[in-house]
């Protein structure tokens, strides 16, 4: 059967048609996915405005309880769904059962549970004048939710992405309508079907897909929208920004990234070398987080380069679907290109090609080889704008307010690393460091710790509580004691 919108608790007919939806390992067919019409989209807002009301009144044990059923169903349902993920996306076995479904799972389960949504501020003890008699004024900050939410999620974890929206949203009160991307939507209506069944009242959950523009724009500029939570490019989101200034929109925007890993002298190379791996493994490098920009001090220079080569040349680049295969496709044929124009312009600029810059000789897909480009200069196109692929520029320095400035001289602030033996200095550096996150000889992530981006990498903190805190509106409430 195919799938079909799902419009104020109803499943419809998409008036666009349909389209297919390509895996990016074999070029085949996943399935059609609904091409919705700027009406249907204009229609889902309208639907969540609606339902926002009795929901936001809804008890929020009776919204965390919800949560935590879809949690239940999608751990049930993990292996099929993984499948959908990777024919989708491209991703692993690993990746698609644990990175996507698995941390989908993880994320309903999160806001399956009750926190406090209010605090008594401090009294305040105001002397007498114009505003009134001498007394003490009580205050509590309560948070209230933001209203309709547009989720635009990203095409490389169609799961995880869009999960981490909704969840909190729902937490908190909102409604929402997820405009997944035109690349991997399908997964993103079996989430809705679990909503459903966990039960989710109409027109809380809406979600509309489609390849053309218009049904995003559609979304974004509803009058019933209050708020755009956006995943994806820096050029996208500024357009998104645009629109939502005119209306006075709430924005969480998570953007590009162009993370530098800093690795000084004394740092444990074995340790650097994993960490910006998986640039080349992790989402065949398309994540934003991702340590792409590796600055490494003279010192170690020529031993990195060395080992992150021999590193990229071990992974297995192939099907997906293997059980040994580390590096699978990107999205498309059109992404692939970009990512190899990226090697091509690096080369041009005088940067030198270590491994990888070709692409594997595999019979179908889109597959781009694990890709090392060493003498990097910090000027060159390579190190200033996002590839989004398994390519990894390495830029040499000598002292470290060098490192720091370099990794600092970026549009983007998302995520950069530290890698160094000396504890201390790698958390001096890391305070100077211009970005939302750094990891100290790690790129593990504590998911409770906020995610953001500093400049072009985006607006806004979420994660853990701080989703809570992006998805409401603070009200205070003022009394005389």
């Amino acid at each position: 059967m195919r799938p079909r919108l799902f419009l104020g608790g109803s499943w419809a007919e998409p008036e666009g048609g349909f389209y297919d939806v390509v895996d990016p390992a074999t070029e085949g067919s996943v399935g059609p996915a609904p091409e919705a019409s700027p009406e249907q989209a204009r229609a889902a807002c309208a639907a969540a405005r609606e339902a926002f009301g009795p929901w936001s009144r809804t008890a929020p044990e009776e919204r965390a309880a919800i949560l935590g059923r879809a949690a239940r169903l999608i751990r049930d349902r993990l292996v099929p769904y993984a499948e959908l993920a990777q024919a989708e996306t491209g991703a692993t076995t690993a990746t698609a059962r644990g990175m996507q479904v698995g941390v989908a799972a993880a994320r309903f389960q999160r806001y399956a549970r009750v926190e406090p949504a209010e605090w008594a501020l401090p009294p305040q003890i105001n002397e007498a004048g114009p505003m009134g008699r001498a007394g003490v004024m009580g205050a509590l900050a309560v948070r209230q939710p933001v209203g309709v939410v547009a989720c635009i999620s990203s095409y490389n974890n169609p799961w995880a992405n869009a999960a981490g929206k909704i969840a909190p949203a729902l937490a908190m009160g909102n409604t929402v309508v997820v405009k997944p991307a035109p690349q991997d939507p399908l997964s993103v209506y079996r989430m809705a079907e679990v909503l459903e069944a966990a039960g989710v009242p109409p027109g809380v959950v809406n979600v509309v897909s489609g390849a053309s523009v218009e049904v995003g724009e559609a979304v974004v500029a509803s009058e019933d929208v209050d708020m755009v939570s956006f995943t994806g490019s820096t050029a996208v989101g500024r357009r998104i920004a645009e629109v939502c200034g005119r209306g006075m929109k709430r924005q969480l925007m998570e953007l590009g990234g162009k993370g530098a890993a800093v690795v000084f002298d004394d740092a444990d190379l074995g340790s650097a070398v994993a960490g910006i791996g998986t640039t080349f493994s992790f989402y065949s490098g398309q994540i934003c987080t991702a340590p792409t920009r590796v600055l490494a001090q003279r010192g170690v220079y020529d031993r990195l380069v060395e080992q992150l080569a021999a590193y990229a040349r071990r992974l297995k680049v192939g099907d997906p679907r293997e059980p040994d295969t580390v590096v699978g496709p990107v999205i498309s044929a059109a992404h692939r290109e970009r990512v190899e124009a990226y090697v091509e312009t690096g080369r041009k600029e005088g940067a030198v090609v270590v491994t990888g810059g070709e692409r594997p000789l595999l019979e179908r897909g889109f597959y781009v080889g694990p890709t090392l480009l060493a003498d990097c200069s910090n000027d060159m196109t390579v190190a200033r704008e996002e590839i989004f692929g398994p390519v990894v520029a390495v830029i040499p320095f000598d002292e470290e307010d060098e490192g720091i400035a370099l990794a600092n001289d970026s549009d983007y602030g998302l995520i950069d690393y530290v890698w160094s033996g000396d504890v201390a200095r790698a958390f001096r550096v890391a305070r100077r460091l211009r970005a939302g996150g750094v990891g100290v000889n790690t790129v593990g992530r504590n998911m409770e710790a906020p995610f953001g981006g500093f400049k072009r990498s985006g607006v806004g903190r979420d994660v853990g509580s701080y989703a809570l805190h992006a998805y409401s509106e603070v009200q205070s409430i003022v009394w005389p004691g």
